[in-house]
């Protein structure tokens, strides 16, 4: 009774515009930030590191280099403050967790586009 009670509460919870992408894909994630009593979208555009956890639990680690300087930010994919996910490009990788790319620099950290046909 109770995990039915739970299952159904958290199907409302889930997003439905939440787009096809893996580790390695390149993404760029509006969040809503509020200041104040404003609100406005910050975009942070980087490579998917990871994807973990199911259903509403579900986050994606997102990493990029900024001024010489490597930032990761964790995001829950069916937040409300998510507003919106984007699949700049595909990547060509084999692995789910690419944690290896944290100590790569330059050109060494590039990852191969993938290549889909029609």
């Amino acid at each position: 009774m109770a995990t039915d009670l739970m299952s159904v509460v958290e199907a409302t919870q889930l997003r439905d515009d939440v787009p096809d992408f893996d580790s390695g894909d390149t993404v760029n994630v509006h969040l809503r930030v509020v200041e104040g009593e404003k609100e406005r979208i910050q975009q942070f555009e980087g490579v998917c590191l990871s994807r973990r956890g199911s259903g509403p639990n579900e986050t994606i680690t997102v990493r990029k280099v900024s001024e010489g300087v490597g930032v990761e930010r964790i995001f829950p994919v069916h937040s409300p403050r998510v507003a919106q996910i984007d699949v700049v490009r595909r990547g060509a990788v084999n692995r789910s967790k690419l944690s290896y790319l944290r100590g790569l620099s330059g050109k060494d950290a590039r990852i191969q586009e993938q290549i889909r046909g029609n």
